[in-house]
Parts: C-alpha cells; sequence; structure tokens
C-alpha cells in the first residue's frame, strides 16, 4: 500500500527562530503548544535563579524559565517584541521560556542541519545541532537539555 507522504516530507523539521540575545536559536515546532505576549510572573520562593515565577495562562499554572539564565547569559530585558513560548513535554506537562522575539517558522532539511559534538561548553550544553539557513546559522535548542534539572549544578 503506497503512503502519500512523500521521502522529502520525512527529512525536513520545522522550527520557530527565536532571538535571545544577538544569537538566533531554533525550537523543534512539535514541541511548541503556544507564544503569548510577556505578562506578569509570580516569583515562587527558593525556586531556582533561572525560574523567575509562574504565570495564570488561561486557568492554567505554567513555571516559567528564563533561558538567558539557565545558559550563563546576562539577565532578560522584556521589551514589547518579548514573548514567552509555551513548551508541552510529556513527562514534565507544559512550562514557558522568555526569549527576546520569535522571528519566524523555518523548514529545515537533514542536510541543512549539522550535529554538534565535541564542543561542549562547561557541563551544561542546550544545542544539539546548528541548522543553516540561507546565509543565516541557527543554533537548534535541545529542549530536554534545557529543561532537565541537574541535580549537582
Amino acid at each position: 500500500m503506497a503512503s502519500n507522504v512523500s521521502v522529502l516530507d520525512i527529512d525536513r523539521k520545522q522550527f520557530i527562530v527565536v532571538k535571545i540575545g544577538s544569537e538566533q536559536y531554533g525550537i523543534d515546532i512539535g514541541y511548541v503548544d503556544n507564544i503569548v505576549r510577556m505578562q506578569k510572573i509570580t516569583r515562587v520562593p527558593k525556586a531556582q535563579s533561572y525560574f523567575p515565577g509562574i504565570i495564570n495562562l488561561r486557568g492554567e499554572i505554567v513555571p516559567v524559565m528564563s533561558v538567558r539564565t539557565k545558559m550563563g547569559l546576562e539577565p532578560d530585558e522584556i521589551t514589547d517584541a518579548s514573548r514567552i513560548i509555551i513548551l508541552k513535554i510529556e513527562q514534565q506537562g507544559s512550562f514557558g521560556i522568555i526569549t527576546d522575539a520569535v522571528k519566524e517558522v523555518v523548514t529545515l532539511s537533514e542536510e541543512e542541519i549539522d550535529k554538534v559534538s565535541g564542543v561542549r561548553a562547561g557541563k551544561d550544553f542546550f544545542i544539539n545541532g546548528i541548522g543553516k539557513h540561507g546565509d543565516e546559522l541557527i543554533s537548534l535548542f535541545d529542549i530536554n537539555a534545557i529543561i532537565e534539572e541537574k541535580e549537582n549544578a
């Protein structure tokens, strides 16, 4: 029985391109549940420094993470372009990450993605590939590495 899915579709993935600082990062669209404007974040006592708090998203309490802080970058600068990307991960449920801006959605084929190996930056490494889109490079987030809690961090 023939399938209607072409071979070209199988090795292509879509990524939402976000800006964090001056860099572009890609988030696999399969993880993205929603993109919301910046809103009031309620602090949670004794939470890790990279968790500024929680938001109420249509009645659901969603923890929000600062990827900048987790990656050891300068603190978030909230602007009109800032967005919270709501990610859905099967085991962990929903959580949000703060980005400086959402740029576009790109589709990359396997040939346009270089796997990253041997370039570990310290003990925390959040990138699992580099996407080549035109003449731009997009660092592709390893979502599981970002949300993973390190016991001895």
